[in-house]
């Protein structure tokens, strides 16, 4: 059985591209009266989770670039709106898909591994393993950033059974090689550290809590090329 044609990569780009990542934390330099002042010029937005609707349409409609974001396990994404939760509007979701942005390929998959029997912001093994398998699919022209809430096994899982890593994310990383993983869900205060680079892979792996901006170098004809993402500036909660 064969499936729909994988999207074309994009054409390889001669900017770097300025991101702004979120996760976790309605951090008060974001979500204030006179933002975005004081803020870097971005290019694309990266929310990894666990952020309330109304601060993802507050920041579409303070930012004139692409919001991009996945939820997470407390999928509290959602907006109400004449008494129904509806879906956050003027930004893109990535779960389960492969949506390009800002002149990148990136590869969706919100929520957290099942820690408990109820929550729709989880998901099993299996389910891990068909979803990422169907987005592999999607991504076998190549993406340049892996937008996930857990993290994958490695460096920073939690110490707990709630915030553990994630296999399948990890397989999906050295099987299909983007430069950046950006995650939420594991919160500063557990002493964990904010990036590594994965042996496997070489892909950049940033803890998005709070908020961070990074820049990523231009892409060559092909989306992994090995080169490094920049620190712009850091933030702290």
């Amino acid at each position: 059985m064969t499936g729909p044609a994988a999207p074309p990569a994009p054409p390889a780009s001669s900017t770097p591209t300025r991101l702004l990542l979120v996760a976790d934390h309605t951090h008060p330099f974001i979500y204030r009266e006179g933002f975005p002042q004081g803020l870097p010029d971005v290019d694309l937005v990266l929310a990894a989770g666990d952020l309330p609707g109304y601060f993802l349409e507050f920041l579409a409609s303070k930012l004139p670039v692409p919001i991009v974001y996945v939820h997470g396990n407390h999928a509290n994404e959602y907006v109400t709106e004449d008494e129904k939760r509806v879906p956050p509007r003027g930004v893109i979701p990535a779960h389960g898909r492969v949506v390009t942005a800002a002149g990148l390929r990136i590869a969706g998959w919100g929520g957290a591994p099942r820690y408990r029997k109820d929550g729709e912001g989880q998901y099993t093994p299996w389910q891990a393993r068909v979803g990422l398998t169907r987005v592999g699919w999607w991504a076998r022209g190549g993406v340049d950033v892996l937008l996930t809430h857990a993290p994958p096994t490695g460096p920073h899982e939690g110490s707990d059974y709630a915030h553990r890593g994630c296999p399948e994310l990890a397989h999906f990383i050295t099987r299909h090689r983007p430069r950046l993983v950006v995650h939420g869900h594991i919160h500063e205060y557990e002493g964990k550290k904010e990036e590594y680079t994965d042996p496997a892979s070489g892909a950049r792996v940033v803890n998005a809590y709070g908020y961070r901006m990074l820049e990523l170098p231009a892409r060559s004809a092909s989306p992994q090329t090995g080169e490094t993402p920049r620190e712009l500036s850091q933030g702290r909660p």
